[in-house]
């Protein structure tokens, strides 16, 4: 979805309660990520972004995904997600091909030393998750947590035909 334009007419400022809710969802989204990541890398001796690389590869045909897919799942640059790639490449957790059907893509694939350390671990990071989110709410929270943010998830996909 291209990005909109905001033309600076007469700005609709936000009301007190939205502007705390915005805070709220920038602070609180910040602290849990920087939390999960912390847990991550002292538990597995990787980042966040690493272990999501591990886990959308683990889910693909043949673990494998072209990088501009990856990318755009994860929400990362493409720069990003290269550098990040190279260095789990260094780790031998990742190996990256040329794709067969078009010479110009790159493949990224999970090996088995990634898989084998996806596998362990996603129990420590499920319990993080878990302490630092899950259990905090109510099930009628997450449900509506799940809700509210499928709706920006809606927002990045592309248009169908």
């Amino acid at each position: 979805m291209p990005a909109p334009t905001f033309p600076v007419v007469a700005p609709r400022w936000l009301d007190a309660d939205q502007q705390r809710a915005w805070r709220n969802y920038l602070r609180g989204s910040a602290s849990l990520q920087e939390a999960i990541n912390h847990d991550l890398e002292q538990s597995a001796g990787m980042s966040l972004s690493e272990y999501e690389v591990l886990v959308r590869l683990s889910e693909a045909e043949g673990r494998t995904l072209r990088m501009s897919v990856l990318a755009d799942e994860l929400v990362h640059s493409r720069s990003r997600l290269t550098h990040t790639i190279r260095r789990m490449e260094a780790a031998g957790l990742v190996e990256r091909t040329t794709c067969a059907e078009d010479r110009r893509g790159v493949n990224a694939t999970l090996t088995d030393e990634g898989f084998a350390r996806l596998e362990a671990a996603a129990p420590g990071h499920v319990e993080s998750v878990r302490a630092r989110m899950v259990d905090r709410l109510t099930p009628e929270q997450m449900r509506v947590l799940g809700e509210i943010m499928s709706v920006f998830v809606e927002d990045d996909e592309p248009a169908e035909a």
